[in-house]
């Protein structure tokens, strides 16, 4: 067997894994036991979570892309994209979820065939966090992996009639239209807008990108620290407020914001509304590094959400099934008001 068709055979039987709740059907070709000793504690949680939901999983299908392979030695390095469709029942209602996933994966060579040695996950919901300004006002990160900043492909200046002055009030009240926010969700949730900037942590930007959408006037300051705003590239220097990119800064700024976009924290997530923001914070020290918007409703009035950095579109709201999630992870269920 080549190691293309061992590749494959890894995505047919992880969707009967996550069908299954179990590792079984990958142990044959799968020696990572790290791997598969995650996916054990993450598919128990998966159990757990459909079960007090009530959802039943009928059929899970990936559709694999091999973006670029390296040998390594006797190995071969393939980083494949997974966009990974499950479908399941609740109380016989069908229910559609969906995500884009990128690994890379290991394979060597074995007695029969090939073997998968390693699997890497290349995307992570683990945003990174930054430090307090120093000299200049610029914000670093605590984290390598990821920068708020680093872009992967180039935007043009983006001019938003709809700003308003910090000092300022809009002359008449304009109501959250929550559908236009879900529509624009929908739309974008597995690419990204090439009129935004491009996150290589995209998860806010996105968030920020539907809420707009949805009518919420930008609280322009020019100021990286404050306000609500987007102005793009201009003159070759990224123009964005913190809170518009970066978690722990959009659910600071929902909560304290006083006019124009604002936010109230709901006590659990069914007070939530389409439109509505989820933000998660995996570590559970008070920092978000999480955000997701509600985009639809299971039958148990449970939100279903979009998000980006790892593209979802109405998955559980939960995340009990992500890489990121810890026992310490806590959330804050933002609703968003009605009008501006």
């Amino acid at each position: 067997m080549s190691w293309k068709a061992t590749l494959y055979d890894y995505v047919h039987h992880r969707n009967q894994m996550d069908i299954d709740y179990s590792v079984e059907p990958m142990l044959p070709f799968v020696k990572d036991a790290a791997y598969l000793s995650a996916q054990t504690e993450r598919l128990a949680r998966r159990a757990d979570t459909d079960g007090q939901r009530q959802f039943v999983p009928t059929k899970s299908e990936t559709r694999l892309t091999v973006d670029q392979v390296a040998e390594r030695g006797d190995s071969i390095v393939a980083d494949v994209t997974l966009r990974r469709t499950t479908i399941g029942e609740i109380r016989q209602v069908l229910h559609e979820e969906q995500r884009i996933e990128q690994e890379r994966v290991t394979l060597s060579p074995a007695s029969d065939g090939w073997s998968v040695v390693h699997i890497e996950y290349l995307q992570t919901e683990q945003a990174l966090r930054l430090k307090p300004p120093v000299a200049g006002g610029i914000m670093q990160a605590e984290d390598s992996f990821a920068a708020v900043g680093l872009m992967r492909a180039p935007s043009v200046p983006y001019l938003n009639t709809q700003i308003i002055s910090h000092f300022q009030q809009a002359a008449a009240r304009t109501p959250y239209n929550r559908l236009e926010a879900v529509r624009y969700a929908d739309q974008w949730w597995d690419r990204t807008n090439p009129t935004y900037l491009a996150f290589e942590v995209n998860c806010s930007n996105y968030v920020s990108q539907c809420i707009f959408a949805g009518g919420a006037p930008m609280n322009y300051t020019g100021k990286r620290d404050s306000g609500w705003w987007y102005k793009g590239r201009v003159g070759g220097q990224e123009h964005w407020s913190f809170s518009w990119a970066v978690a722990e800064s959009l659910q600071f700024y929902l909560l304290t914001s006083r006019g124009g976009l604002r936010a109230q924290e709901v006590a659990n997530p069914q007070q939530l509304d389409l439109g509505d923001v989820i933000s998660y914070d995996w570590d559970g020290d008070g920092r978000y590094q999480h955000t997701t918007i509600v985009t639809a409703k299971d039958l148990s009035g449970m939100p279903l959400v979009n998000a980006q950095t790892i593209n979802s579109k109405h998955r559980y709201w939960s995340y009990a099934d992500s890489p990121a999630w810890t026992k310490r992870t806590s959330y804050r269920f933002l609703h968003l008001s009605d009008s501006f």
